[in-house]
């Protein structure tokens, strides 16, 4: 198994990253996204960049906002908590955001798509915050499982920063398509590519917080509480309108091996 790393400098901005001036140049199904580009990235004209795909899945400005001061474990908590890890950095929306808040020593992205990542890094450029993050082009559920299992396989740089008892885990993770937003209560069992028992066993035994549709079943939620804990569950709105909740799963205890 080879070495997982950081990436070194920046990865090139591939044609697939693109930024759009006008409505005209954006295709049919992203016009309405295009239209709430100032939501998305308040900096957009800053030259943004993004991949039609990427377009679908990033956390509004104010909402990643709204999210990344909210979070509770933080340098000043209790259990202190040094690392937050997005699993799923997209073009960069919550991780930027992480950054901005100023409430961690390492703020972790990852990202398999290499035109995706390009622009998460292009991104934070345009907000200040590059230097803040380490970028990490791979598989988020492979990186999980040399984190819990095989360690040695990561850059020391990485072990160093993701000490398990003092990190945090963000999955903001697709949802798989619109078909949520016709079902009064969305079963969590049915998002793709991951659903929500996967991403829960990846993730344990350390905290995370899961970014999921604003329909989605809190008993299905609730079955994920370590035992004697409870979990925090929060709605996010804007412009009065749910748009997300997000779960805070509490950490269970550490085995030891």
């Amino acid at each position: 198994m080879s070495i997982m790393k950081p990436v070194t400098g920046k990865l090139p901005l591939t044609d697939e990253c693109l930024h759009y001036d006008n409505v005209s140049e954006v295709p049919q199904n992203l016009q309405k996204y295009f239209h709430q580009r100032y939501s998305i990235f308040k900096f957009y004209d800053y030259d943004i960049r993004l991949t039609n795909d990427a377009w679908f899945g990033v956390t509004p400005e104010p909402l990643a906002s709204r999210l990344a001061n909210d979070l509770p474990s933080h340098l000043y908590s209790t259990p202190r908590r040094t690392t937050i890890i997005d699993l799923f950095g997209g073009a960069g929306g919550n991780t930027i955001a992480f950054a901005l808040s100023e409430k961690w020593e390492h703020v972790i992205s990852i990202e398999r798509d290499a035109s995706t990542l390009a622009c998460a890094q292009h991104n934070a450029e345009v907000y200040g915050v590059s230097e803040y993050i380490t970028f990490i082009h791979g598989d988020c559920l492979d990186f999980l499982d040399r984190l819990k299992h095989h360690p040695e396989t990561l850059d020391p740089s990485l072990r160093e920063k993701c000490d398990m008892d003092k990190t945090v885990l963000f999955a903001s993770p697709p949802w798989g398509g619109v078909d949520y937003k016709e079902q009064d209560v969305f079963d969590l069992n049915t998002m793709e590519p991951y659903n929500l028992e996967v991403l829960h066993e990846s993730c344990s035994p350390m905290e995370h917080a899961l970014y999921l549709p604003r329909t989605s079943d809190l008993r299905q939620i609730a079955k994920l509480a370590p035992e004697g804990e409870r979990i925090e569950v929060v709605q996010y709105c804007m412009e009065g309108a749910s748009k997300a909740m997000v779960a805070l799963i509490p950490a269970a205890t550490l085995q030891s091996a």
